[in-house]
């Protein structure tokens, strides 16, 4: 690089050894790219939260309303995310309309903790898929600069991705925490809700529920009707499983 020599003795440079910066940072990615990029994203978001959707979350609940919900929430938002990062709308824009679409469609349905788990975890699972980045920049500043697909970003990608498909097989599983669930129950033998006659009330629960009874709760009493509720805790027995035991009404269960 030549320095030329002004009139006051400064350096400067010579206006031909300048390097093209703006060519350099506006390199863009070819169309055949770009595709790529958006199929990587879009298939190994879809293929993972159809993994955790159908082996996981569906094979308790039976719920189709959720896992239609879900893998079309997630892969709404993975395009979203990627369309709106390319047009530098900016992240917190998309989480924002996200947030805004989550409340108008949730606030008048209480939701369960299980089924909003399960939202929490393909939002972030869409926001990593679509937002990761898999090209660089290659080439050197004096080459021609131009875009290639990073192996090792896109392997910590979907190691991630598999990091959350793990934890969650492991917890659905119950391999580290015992397999209990609890049933709402409405009591007729008030009598034995006093502490003194806990024991009887335990083995009624034991005779009539047909299972070993972990705990119990003491909840709303009513004299007049001699009726009480009772939050039952028990273990479940290997495989079981128990979606609906807080139900207490007709209209509250979905199939």
């Amino acid at each position: 690089m030549m320095l030329q020599t002004d009139n006051l003795g400064e350096y400067n440079l010579a206006d031909e050894d300048v390097f093209d910066v703006q060519a350099i940072t506006d390199a863009m990615m070819t169309p055949v790219q770009s595709l790529t990029e958006l199929g990587i994203r879009f298939l190994l978001n879809l293929v993972v939260c159809w993994v955790i959707v159908h082996f996981f979350y569906y094979r308790k609940s039976h719920r189709r309303d959720y896992f239609f919900t879900f893998l079309v929430f997630s892969s709404a938002m993975v395009l979203l995310l990627y369309m709106m990062g390319n047009a530098e709308v900016g992240v917190g824009l998309t989480l924002g309309l996200f947030a805004i679409f989550g409340v108008i469609r949730y606030r008048t349905e209480t939701v369960p903790i299980r089924e909003m788990t399960y939202l929490f975890v393909i939002i972030a699972l869409a926001a990593l898929n679509g937002l990761s980045p898999l090209f660089r920049l290659a080439g050197a500043v004096t080459d021609h600069a131009h875009y290639v697909l990073d192996a090792a970003t896109l392997g910590v990608t979907v190691l991630a991705n598999l990091l959350i498909v793990g934890l969650i097989w492991i917890l659905e599983s119950g391999r580290f925490l015992a397999q209990t669930s609890t049933k709402l129950v409405l009591y007729d033998r008030i009598e034995l809700i006093v502490p003194e006659r806990r024991a009887e009330l335990v083995a009624d629960l034991e005779k009539r529920l047909g299972f070993p009874v972990e705990d119990l709760e003491i909840g709303h009493v009513d004299f007049l009707k001699d009726a009480a509720f009772i939050k039952v805790r028990y273990r479940l027995s290997q495989g079981q499983d128990a979606t609906i035991d807080q139900l207490t009404k007709a209209k509250d269960y979905v199939g």
